[in-house]
């Protein structure tokens, strides 16, 4: 039998092959579509059901105290969702924040010292926040430890340096200009949060706009793809944990900005609700899939379901539980779909 002969039979069952990639492909993409849309649509659906059924919460104050609520959790949930596309994870948030808030409250006019730097004292703390995340990455990739036992640690030693910082007695913050940060607001918006929305859109121009963001997502999805074209992947990762390091730190002066004081138990909590918020999203914990704009979506409907816990006067240990069965619910849809376990 000739080649043109056994091609000419083989013929049908190629097309066959091929017609049958091309259908699941398409199912992929659909389900897919399905999948990002739906965290969205969930918001909406809440947003609908809460302002019908819960008294109070349809009005201009709740709405207003909405949007002060979501300004730290969605400059850490840019930050981690950096860091959980690339397949990683970042425990040291509580600890970053409480020392962020602690050396700010500080430096600036406050109660413990004659100290009065200003802008340069916010300055001083990104700086620390900066380094904390280089120092994170820089251990990660060079040590080759897992990054959720590097900043586990970091967040051990940030928890002590903030209590040492004021020696066991919180600073009350003096600072005039603080004030008018947390009580300002420009259109109805909190300036908080108006700083935490530019920190989101800057985030989210890099992650879609440049060649580091199609980096990130590409080391989450496969490394080794950009290691085989030369592609720098320690710098990637390193430069991710700088921003999730610059996030905390902004997160933690915002503490200090609301609280009037440097506390180093300000953090608390604050990087399971950050998580919680950024795998609602849609973000995967495994690297590779989600994006800022998903975050967004899970940080509004985070703030959501506690909004309407307290008007519901649901007891805060509760709250608590149930926002770990949500992520625990949905981290386990996510492996669900066949995703295996990488921790890098």
């Amino acid at each position: 039998m000739s080649g043109s002969e056994i091609l000419d039979r083989a013929a049908p069952e190629i097309s066959v092959i091929a017609k049958e990639f091309s259908e699941r492909i398409d199912r992929e993409r659909r389900k897919s579509r399905i999948v990002d849309i739906a965290p969205f649509v969930t918001f909406l659906v809440m947003l609908a059901i809460m302002a019908f059924l819960i008294p109070g919460f349809f009005t201009r104050d709740n709405f207003v105290g909405l949007l002060n609520q979501i300004a730290a959790p969605l400059v850490l949930a840019t930050g981690l969702t950096f860091v959980l596309l690339l397949g990683s994870i970042d425990l040291s948030v509580d600890g970053m924040v409480g020392l962020g808030g602690s050396l700010v409250a500080l430096l600036v006019m406050n109660t413990k010292n004659a100290n009065n730097y200003g802008i340069w004292a916010v300055v001083a703390v990104l700086a620390v926040g900066l380094l904390a995340g280089f120092v994170n990455g820089l251990v990660h990739v060079k040590l080759r430890i897992p990054s959720f036992i590097v900043t586990f640690a970091t967040n051990s030693i940030a928890l002590g340096l903030a209590v040492l910082s004021y020696s066991g007695a919180p600073p009350g913050v003096l600072e005039p200009r603080f004030e008018t940060m947390v009580q300002g607001h420009l259109l109805g918006i909190p300036y908080l949060t108006l700083v935490a929305l530019a920190i989101f859109l800057l985030g989210n121009l890099i992650l879609k706009r440049t060649a580091f963001g199609e980096y990130v997502y590409a080391v989450g999805e496969n490394e080794s793809i950009l290691l085989s074209v030369g592609i720098n992947v320690e710098r990637v990762k390193i430069l991710v944990f700088v921003i999730s390091g610059f996030c905390t730190s902004v997160a933690g002066i915002f503490g200090a900005m609301r609280l009037n004081r440097g506390d180093a138990t300000m953090g608390y909590g604050m990087m399971f609700s950050a998580i919680t918020a950024v795998v609602v999203g849609g973000t995967s914990l495994y690297g590779g899939k989600g994006g800022l704009v998903q975050s967004l979506v899970g940080v509004l409907i985070v703030a959501l379901v506690r909004n309407a816990m307290v008007l519901l006067g649901v007891n805060a240990y509760i709250q608590a539980a149930i926002q770990s069965l949500i992520i625990i619910v949905v981290v386990s849809l996510s492996v669900a779909r066949g995703r295996k376990l990488i921790i890098k």
